[in-house]
């Protein structure tokens, strides 16, 4: 994961991998996901709903397994709200 954020992302809320395992569509009603140090909103996602994507769970961060396995760029993310930053 890298500190480095882009310019044109705000200051952002930090949070941290406990935090973000809170999100994961089971012990809260929201669904987080994090992707390259960044935490996206994902709840209204109907393929989230249930706080799993095929192999996918909420609540971690998922850069190791997108970077190698997934299907789609990751432009996947850009139709979801960026709610915060991993540390």
């Amino acid at each position: 994961m890298s500190d480095q954020l882009p310019d044109s992302v705000p200051t952002l809320p930090r949070y941290s991998r406990a935090q973000l395992a809170l999100r994961n569509g089971q012990d809260r009603d929201e669904i987080w996901v994090a992707y390259q140090g960044l935490i996206y909103d994902v709840t209204r996602s109907r393929l989230w709903k249930r706080g799993n994507h095929y192999e996918h769970w909420a609540g971690q961060d998922l850069t190791k397994e997108l970077d190698h396995d997934a299907p789609h760029t990751n432009h996947v993310f850009d139709k979801f709200t960026v709610i915060g930053q991993l540390v």
